[in-house]
């Protein structure tokens, strides 16, 4: 069963920053200095566990642009499983539940092998292709007519 919280207690957010660790800076050599960053104290953060193990990670803030998804991690033996599924759709509702005024954007970094996740929720790709610490990413926005009404 996959179960997915918005962080609130430190607890939580060092399973968050433990599973981004293994992720982001172990697996995908991920500078640890870039991985964490200002952002931290402003995002809202969720985590998602797998039959209560804690396997995967997300946040969003909002930025100039509009509401950015970011920091997607799921722990290599719990992909597949729906854990990212579970994350994507749970980060999206918390997003248009929470925002008072419209919102102009929504969008995210999409890793090359994440992109069919987002994909799957109407997200679509823009722009050339790009690195990001050292990993290939494109810009993916979820068009306003994905939006709930």
């Amino acid at each position: 069963m996959i179960e997915v919280i918005q962080v609130i207690r430190p607890a939580e957010m060092q399973q968050v920053f433990a599973i981004r660790e293994a992720v982001f800076v172990k697996e995908q050599h991920v500078r640890a200095e870039d991985e964490y960053d200002e952002f931290e104290k402003m995002s809202h953060h969720f985590l998602a566990t797998y039959n209560g193990t804690p396997c995967g990670t997300a946040r969003w803030r909002t930025t100039s642009y509009g509401v950015k998804l970011e920091r997607f991690a799921v722990l290599a033996p719990y992909r597949g499983k729906g854990v990212g599924q579970a994350l994507v759709k749970a980060v999206l509702d918390d997003v248009f539940s929470q925002q008072p005024e419209p919102i102009e954007s929504v969008y995210l970094n999409a890793q090359l092998t994440a992109m069919p996740l987002y994909a799957r929720f109407g997200f679509k790709a823009v722009g050339p292709q790009f690195e990001e610490c050292g990993i290939q990413h494109y810009k993916m926005v979820l068009p306003a007519s994905s939006f709930p009404a």
